[in-house]
């Protein structure tokens, strides 16, 4: 991709002609309008090689910044799993990167900590926890008034809501617990929480292992709820247009971009990405497909 303009349902390919590894995406603009993003370098398949960092202004054209983390020992094995990386920007300056750290059997189930003094890192990896003893999956972060938030699967009690520590290397409570109301013994997994206006839209994918399914949708005024009944914010059969959601993130113009994993999983290494304008009005989400769109064209 390049020119600006962004096709759904292709690989970016980035300044070295490389497939780029924006896998499990996280996402941060810098204040200088900089994209950054980190994501999980599929060269080994499932396990682990590296968290890689790159840069874009535009979300179309990426530069490969280097390898924020990588496989080492322990928690980092080249055996383990490691996904979601999502990185916060600590009030000290300092940088503070989550991961879903597991087994290749997934019993393992916790979030990780590494720091760093740049951006792009690398990162010195810190230790895991399970969250309050919780077991600890698929992950978000959400910010608001200089306190984080961690959002984490739990296979056993549901979607959880965490307040980080001041440090944002640990959890301090539970906010709240969603769970599916059709199924009320799961959650879902992959979430993600924005804000826009007066009201909370928080997303997640229904655990279907690689299928994809129609991803869901709740609403609210306040994160510790009331939440309102999930729906789905896509044309509903679409599977999300055949994509797991990842990331919702605030753009320029008060605009909005859904990107969705595509997972091959034969081939993690060239899974492309769903990234889609998504409209959030008035306690409404919805995802419409474009051919092709640059984030100039968003707006709120």
């Amino acid at each position: 991709m390049n020119g600006g303009l962004i096709r759904p349902g292709r690989t970016f390919v980035d300044d070295r002609g490389s497939t780029a590894q924006l896998h499990g995406i996280g996402l941060h603009r810098d204040d200088d309008g900089t994209w950054y993003a980190w994501g999980e370098d599929k060269t080994a398949g499932g396990t682990f090689t590296a968290v890689t960092c790159y840069s874009s202004p535009d979300l179309s054209t990426w530069r490969y910044e280097g390898d924020a983390l990588v496989a080492g020992d322990g928690d980092l094995g080249a055996d383990r799993v490691i996904e979601r990386t999502k990185v916060l920007r600590r009030p000290d300056g300092k940088w503070i990167m989550l991961l879903h750290v597991d087994t290749a059997d997934y019993g393992y189930a916790r979030v990780g900590y590494a720091i760093s003094d740049t951006l792009t890192g690398p990162y010195r990896y810190l230790h895991s926890e399970r969250p309050l003893g919780n077991i600890s999956r698929d992950l978000g972060v959400y910010q608001e008034h200089g306190v984080w938030y961690l959002l984490s699967e739990d296979r056993d009690n549901g979607l959880h809501i965490y307040r980080l520590r001041d440090d944002y290397l640990g959890v301090a409570e539970i906010v709240t617990t969603l769970r599916q109301q059709n199924r009320p013994e799961i959650g879902y997994e992959s979430p993600t929480l924005v804000r826009r206006d007066d009201r909370y839209y928080l997303f997640g994918s229904d655990l279907t292992g690689w299928s994809t399914n129609d991803n869901m949708y709740t609403t609210a005024t306040d994160l510790a709820g009331p939440w309102g009944p999930w729906r789905p914010f896509s044309p509903e059969g679409s599977a999300t247009f055949g994509s797991q959601v990842s990331v919702v993130a605030a753009a320029v113009d008060g605009g909005h971009i859904y990107i969705g994993d595509r997972w091959l999983k034969d081939d993690l290494f060239h899974s492309p990405a769903a990234w889609l304008p998504i409209t959030l009005r008035d306690g409404n989400a919805e995802l419409r497909w474009h051919d092709q769109w640059s984030v100039e064209e968003l707006q709120s």
